[in-house]
Formats: C-alpha cells, sequence, structure tokens
C-alpha cells in the first residue's frame, strides 16, 4: 500500500514540475489573486497633459473601476525625461511603480548623448505600447509651396537654403527631418529650438520655412488658417483628418515617421504581473470612449503584447542608430 501510494505521490509530483514552467509565465487568476493590492505609482518623465500622461490617466481610470485601485501619477521630468527614467530603473520589481517611455527619451537620447542614465534595452520590462502618433509636414500658410513635391522641389535647386525648425540639435525632429531629407534628396538650413512649439511659433511667424513636426501640434494652426500641412508622415490618411494627404501621395513615397508612447517597468518585473498589466491596460485602451480620445488627439492605438513593444525599441535602436552613423552624428 505504502509503495503504491508513493507511486501515486512521485506521479503528482512530476505533473506539478512539468506544469510549473507554464504556471510562471502565463497568468492564471490564482497566480494573480494577490496583485494588485494596493495603488500602483506611475512615473511619468514629463509635464502634465504631455501624451504619456494623458494616456495612463485615461487606463488608470479604467483601471481603477475594474480593480478598485488607482494609479498614482508622479511626474518627474527633467534632463529630456532621464531623471523619471532613471526612476523607473531603479524602482522595485514588485509591479507597484511603472511609468512610461517614449522614443525620443529612450531611443534617441541614448543615441544622441555620450553619457547616460540608464540602458534602455537591459534596465526596462516593456509591459505595453500604447500609442503612437505622426508627424506633419507643415509651412506657413502663405507660403508658395502648396505641395510636398514643391518644397522638395525648391530645396534642391536652392541647397542649404530653405530652413527647417526642430525641438533640438539630436533631438527626434532632428532625426526625423534628417530622415525625410535623406529620403527625398535635399538639403535644408536647421534650426534648433529648446522645444517643438517654439519652432512652431516661428513657423507661424515666418521666420522659418518649415517644420516636420507632430501632427496634433500643427493641426490646430493648420485649422485657423496659419499654417499648411503638406503631407502626413504616415501609411494612410489619418482618419479623423482625411483632407490632409500622406507624404507618399504627396511626393515622398514611401516615408511614415513618428514617436511611441509604452508603459514600462523596472527589468525583472515578474512576467505574470507584466502579463496582467498588458492585458488591463489593452482592455481600457479598446473601449470606444478612449479610441475616440486618441483618434482625436492624432495617435494610433497598439493593442499588442508586450513583446510587440520589446521589437519596436529593438527595432528603433536599429533604424535611427543606422541614420545617424549614415549622418555622421557625433553623441554631444
Amino acid at each position: 500500500m505504502r509503495a503504491s501510494h508513493l507511486r501515486v505521490y512521485g506521479v503528482l509530483a512530476g505533473l506539478l514540475l512539468l506544469g510549473g514552467e507554464a504556471l510562471a509565465q502565463k497568468p492564471t487568476p490564482a497566480a494573480m489573486a494577490g496583485y494588485p493590492a494596493k495603488s500602483i505609482r506611475v512615473i511619468i518623465p514629463g509635464t502634465t497633459g504631455d501624451t504619456c500622461d494623458t494616456m495612463l490617466r485615461l487606463i488608470g481610470h479604467k483601471f481603477m473601476e475594474k480593480t478598485g485601485y488607482a494609479f498614482v501619477m508622479d511626474n518627474r521630468p527633467g534632463a529630456v525625461g532621464q531623471i523619471g527614467l532613471q526612476f523607473i530603473a531603479q524602482a522595485p520589481t514588485d509591479g507597484y511603480t511603472i511609468g512610461c517611455g517614449q522614443g525620443g527619451n529612450m531611443v534617441i537620447v541614448p543615441l544622441a548623448y555620450k553619457k547616460v542614465a540608464f540602458d534602455s534595452l537591459k534596465n526596462f520590462a516593456p509591459i505595453s505600447l500604447m500609442v503612437s502618433n505622426y508627424l506633419a509636414l507643415a509651412v506657413h500658410a502663405n507660403a508658395p509651396h502648396k505641395t510636398a513635391r514643391d518644397l522638395i522641389a525648391h530645396a534642391r535647386a536652392n541647397p542649404g537654403k530653405v530652413s527647417f525648425g526642430t525641438n533640438g540639435e539630436g533631438a527626434f525632429l532632428h532625426f526625423a527631418t534628417e530622415l525625410l531629407r535623406k529620403e527625398a534628396g535635399f538639403t535644408y538650413f536647421h534650426v534648433p529650438f529648446k522645444n517643438a512649439g517654439l519652432s512652431v511659433i516661428d513657423l507661424i511667424g515666418g521666420r522659418i520655412d518649415a517644420v516636420l513636426g507632430a501632427f496634433i501640434t500643427v493641426q490646430p494652426h493648420a485649422m485657423s488658417g496659419r499654417l499648411r500641412i503638406l503631407g502626413v508622415a504616415r501609411e494612410t490618411r489619418a482618419p479623423n483628418y482625411p483632407q490632409f494627404p500622406t507624404l507618399s501621395e504627396a511626393g515622398v513615397p514611401g516615408f511614415t515617421s513618428g514617436g511611441w508612447f509604452g508603459a514600462i517597468g523596472p527589468a525583472g518585473m515578474p512576467k505574470p504581473v507584466v502579463a496582467f498589466l498588458n492585458r488591463e491596460m489593452n482592455a481600457a485602451m479598446n473601449t470606444p470612449d478612449i479610441r475616440d480620445k486618441a483618434s482625436t488627439l492624432g495617435l494610433d492605438l497598439h493593442i499588442e503584447p508586450p513583446e510587440f513593444f520589446t521589437k519596436t525599441l529593438r527595432d528603433d535602436f536599429d533604424k535611427w542608430g543606422r541614420l545617424a552613423r549614415d549622418i555622421g552624428f557625433k553623441p554631444q
């Protein structure tokens, strides 16, 4: 009898061992029973009202309705996002401190600066690539250029004389403008500003010729008649703004560019916790009100698993790193 009992216990033990790995990888209701047990701190490496902040506040409201626990927002701007990102990287891995990163501070900053306080590929656990925006090529409303093709032809005929404003030397919009220059085959005069908003102000004032900026930044001024959007850097026309052609249609075949914004945690977060947060964030973003809000803000939602975010991060390092090498950009 004892021998048979031992055999039964042995079989049960073997089954438990075989199933252990699967249970560790897949978040089951039992595995997630204790999480969350309190509110979650959310580090935003920017100011209140920026894209990261807006999206995680919207998602946090849905999360609160579903779980009873809040997203407690903690804005830590400064050093082009490094202050907030370093805080996330050094946070406990229990899932109660997460944050937000974007292409500008997780990819472009490490390429643009020699000393960075974190390693984007090693120090973070990607949770959800929430949204991406898209850029728009804009000129003054009274500019003679009616299409992107016109502007590019003028820039080719006048090398280095057409001025483009960006949000700074080595910043994301500078890299994006360099990509446009490279793919369209023209040269320009670079005018760096402290932020993208200042470049748009100077474009409205007629002090620079063009801006390749976030659609949502230039769109209100185009609608008010002060700027003209020559094309959006998107594969298809924006659903809410179909009057604006894509840059592919307007003279730069295949050109797309934009930033992304994603929820992250410190490296080492338990996979079931990452999967749980990803699932809840995706469910929140898939609701009609958040879908509508994102579309109005010129954002494309990504209802994808964490692996999609990981791949996007690595692909962007390859893409922008290659561009930096091609244009001979030297980190500061």
